[in-house]
């Protein structure tokens, strides 16, 4: 018969077992985090502490609209991005977003809605224009509180395009005005460049080679107003938690 276990030994296989459970969690939740990259291109930051209080949101590729893109494009899609702000809103852990930029624009009115739901957080949130920020993705660059470009990164500001049949009509022109001015007034109303000097740069016939519009990279934007400050991911998060700390304490 086997002798019974002194009460030095019970604790150690117990203190095993409890930390097998602990990497066996840890491991989960590295899976997750790894699925969440992999599927949406969002993760957690928590600076090592197990706490996820900065969520990164990627916009990346085209911002798909209504309908699906086909499979061998990049996308970010709305449908996914609108009840994760929605989640981040009401969560009692996540304190901020950060939201990493490259996208060569997309669906104007879903672009629209995802960057309205930017600004409407209550949460201190920080943008990083890593490659482009495009079209629609301009509006998305300016919704956050705070917002950051790196040098070699770039915005372009066109006119609206539209593919598919139109009529030749003057309800047609007034369509495309109000919707132009839906972007450009979201735009005027989220960074320090007034909506005349934004329709000015979407109508420059100087800058681009077969269309209208302006291409700005990096400091050309700050200098424009339309972002605030010239940095990267390090500036981004050190600004953005700085953020979180101030709120905390009010």
């Amino acid at each position: 018969m086997g002798k019974k276990k002194g009460k030095r030994g019970r604790h150690m296989e117990q203190k095993t077992q409890v930390k097998n459970a602990g990497n066996s969690s840890v491991s989960g939740q590295n899976e997750t985090s790894d699925e969440r990259i992999e599927e949406y291109g969002q993760v957690l930051l928590d600076e090592g502490k197990g706490r996820g209080d900065i969520y990164l949101l990627s916009i990346i590729g085209e911002i798909e609209g209504h309908e699906n893109l086909n499979s061998g494009s990049k996308t970010t899609k709305y449908e996914h991005v609108l009840p994760k702000l929605a989640q981040i809103e009401d969560s009692r852990e996540i304190e901020g977003v950060l939201l990493l930029i490259n996208t060569q624009g997309g669906d104007v009115s879903c672009g629209l809605a995802l960057a309205e739901m930017v600004a409407s957080l209550s949460k201190p949130t920080v943008s990083l224009v890593i490659g482009d920020s495009h079209s629609i993705g301009v509006p998305l660059a300016v919704s956050a509180d705070d917002s950051f470009i790196v040098p070699s990164a770039s915005m372009l500001i066109h006119p609206v395009r539209m593919t598919g049949m139109t009529i030749g009509a003057p309800q047609t022109y007034h369509y495309f005005q109000r919707i132009q001015d839906r972007i450009t007034g979201f735009i005027a109303d989220h960074s320090d460049t007034p909506q005349d000097k934004i329709e000015e740069l979407m109508m420059n016939t100087a800058d681009m080679t077969k269309d209208l519009g302006t291409l700005l990279v990096g400091e050309d934007a700050v200098r424009m107003g339309l972002i605030h400050q010239v940095g990267g991911i390090d500036r981004a998060l050190r600004r953005l938690r700085e953020m979180i700390r101030r709120r905390r304490k009010a």
